[in-house]
C-alpha cells in the first residue's frame, strides 16, 4: 500500500463527498455497527484484489481503506500473465498488478494488523469484528470466494468472516425492490457510476455510495448471513425474502 506506483494509481481518496440534505437526514436510524467494511473482491479463479473500505456509520463518510493486489497461489506465472492481462490490461493497471501482488496469506497477516490498529478485531478477544460488519454485494465474496481461498492458500478460514451483511438483500426488504448488482442498485437510486467497474476499489467505493444514499433514506443494515460456528460451511441467511 505504500507502493509509489500503487498510491499514485489510485491515490486513495475514496470520501464520498456528497452532498447531505438535512431533510433527509432525519430519517437515518441508529445502526446496530460502528463501521462497515465494504469488502468487493475481484478474481474468479483465485482471489486477484482485497480491498476493503472503513465506512464509518455515523458521519456516513469512508474514513480509511486497505487495498491489495493478491498473486495467486497456485497458478503458473504464464498463466498467471494471461490473467492480469485480461483482467488489468484494459484498465491499465496490470504493471501495479505485478510490482505490489502478494500472497493471499500475507494480505491476510497485514489486513489483522490494520484492523487491530484501528481496534475493529482482537485475536485475543476470539478473533471476531468489534463494533463492524462486512457489507459484500452479494453472497458470494464471504460465502464461496474467501473459504475456498483459504484452502488454496493452505490456511483456516479467520473467524472474522463468519457473518456479513449482503447489501443486496437489505435493499431488496427496504425498497421492495429487486436490485440484482451493484450497478442495478445505483441505477434505481440515480447515483452515477465513479471509477471503473469490477476494478475492485471503485466497486468499493461505489458500493459505500450506495450504503450512503440508503442510510439517509433510513434503511438499518443489519446481518444477512451467519456461518455455524461448529459446521463453518453451513451458512444461515437471516432474512426470509432475499436475492438468489
Amino acid at each position: 500500500m505504500d507502493d509509489p506506483m500503487h498510491i499514485d494509481t489510485f491515490n486513495h481518496n475514496c470520501s464520498l463527498e456528497l452532498m447531505r440534505n438535512a431533510a433527509r437526514l432525519e430519517n437515518l436510524k441508529q445502526q446496530e455497527f460502528e463501521y462497515f467494511l465494504v469488502l468487493d473482491l475481484e478474481g474468479k479463479v483465485e482471489i486477484l484484489e482485497f480491498p476493503v473500505l472503513l465506512f464509518d456509520a455515523k458521519t456516513m463518510d469512508v474514513v480509511d481503506l486497505f487495498h491489495r493486489f493478491v498473486r495467486p497461489t497456485k497458478m503458473h506465472e504464464e498463466r498467471i500473465n494471461q490473467y492480469i492481462e485480461g483482467k488489468y490490461g484494459k484498465l491499465g493497471v496490470d504493471r501495479v498488478w505485478h510490482d505490489t501482488a502478494i500472497p493471499f496469506a500475507e494480505v491476510i497477516e497485514q489486513f489483522e494488523v490494520w484492523l487491530g490498529e484501528r481496534q475493529l478485531w482482537r485475536n485475543e478477544l476470539g478473533g471476531c469484528l468489534n463494533n463492524a460488519a462486512f457489507v459484500t454485494c452479494g453472497n458470494w465474496d464471504l460465502k464461496t470466494k474467501v473459504p475456498q481461498q483459504c484452502i488454496v492458500a493452505g490456511m483456516k478460514l479467520p473467524p472474522y468472516f463468519m457473518e456479513w451483511i449482503n447489501l443486496k438483500d437489505v435493499f431488496l426488504n427496504f425498497y421492495k425492490r429487486r436490485a440484482p448488482g451493484m450497478l442495478s442498485m445505483m441505477r434505481e437510486l440515480q447515483i452515477p457510476l465513479s471509477g471503473s467497474h469490477h476494478l475492485g476499489i471503485d466497486d468499493s467505493n461505489n458500493i459505500a455510495r450506495v450504503i450512503h444514499h440508503m442510510l439517509t433514506d433510513g434503511a438499518l443494515l443489519q446481518l444477512t448471513a451467519k456461518r455455524n460456528p461448529r459446521s463453518p460451511e453451513k451458512v444461515e441467511f437471516l432474512f426470509k425474502n432475499r436475492i438468489v
